[in-house]
C-alpha cells in the first residue's frame, strides 16, 4: 500500500542535507549509537554504565535497507554539509492518515552536536511534513532527562 512516505526526498539546508537512508549507512549509524548518551537519553538503557549495543552491523544494515523502501516511515540520513559525513537520522513514522498526523524522532551523534545541525534538520523535516505532505500534526515524545530533546 502506497502512503505519503513512499516518496523519499532529499532536503537541503545551509548546514545539513537530509537524504534517504540506505543499507550501507549502517556503518556510520552503528558508530553513532555506541555513544552512551544516546542509549540513556532515548530510554534504551537506564544507566550510563557502558553496555553492549543490541544492534549488530548486520541487523542495522537489514533494517536500513528495509526502511529505505518502506512506505510506513520516512527515514533520512542527516549529513553535515561541512564534512559530508552522516551525523544522525530523522524519522517520520506512526502515520495516522485519517488525522494527517505522525510521530517524529531524531538522533544526532556526538560529532554533530552543538552546531545547530539537529535544529536545522528538525526544521527541514517538519516543514516538509507540514507543507509538502499535508500533515496537520507531527509529535515528538521526549524524556524529562533528555535536555537536547526538550530543547527541540
Amino acid at each position: 500500500m502506497e502512503t505519503i512516505f513512499s516518496h523519499k526526498p532529499t532536503l537541503e539546508g545551509h548546514l545539513v542535507r537530509l537524504r534517504p537512508i540506505h543499507g550501507q549507512d549502517a556503518g556510520p549509524i552503528h558508530r553513532l549509537i555506541q555513544d552512551p548518551d544516546i542509549a540513556v537519553l532515548t530510554g534504551s538503557v537506564h544507566s550510563s554504565a557502558p553496555q553492549p549495543s543490541p544492534w549488530s552491523m548486520e541487523s542495522l544494515r537489514s533494517i536500513y535497507k528495509q526502511w529505505s523502501i518502506s512506505d510506513d516511515r520516512l527515514v533520512l540520513a542527516v549529513i553535515d554539509r561541512q564534512t559530508e559525513t552522516i551525523v544522525g537520522e530523522v524519522v517520520l513514522n506512526d502515520l495516522h492518515d485519517t488525522n494527517r498526523s505522525c510521530g517524529f524522532r531524531i538522533l544526532i551523534g556526538p560529532e554533530g552536536r552543538g552546531k545547530g545541525l539537529g535544529t536545522e534538520a528538525t526544521r527541514l523535516v517538519i516543514r516538509y511534513g507540514l507543507r509538502s505532505l499535508g500533515l496537520h500534526r507531527i509529535s515528538l515524545e521526549v524524556y524529562d532527562h533528555n535536555p537536547r530533546a526538550r530543547h527541540v
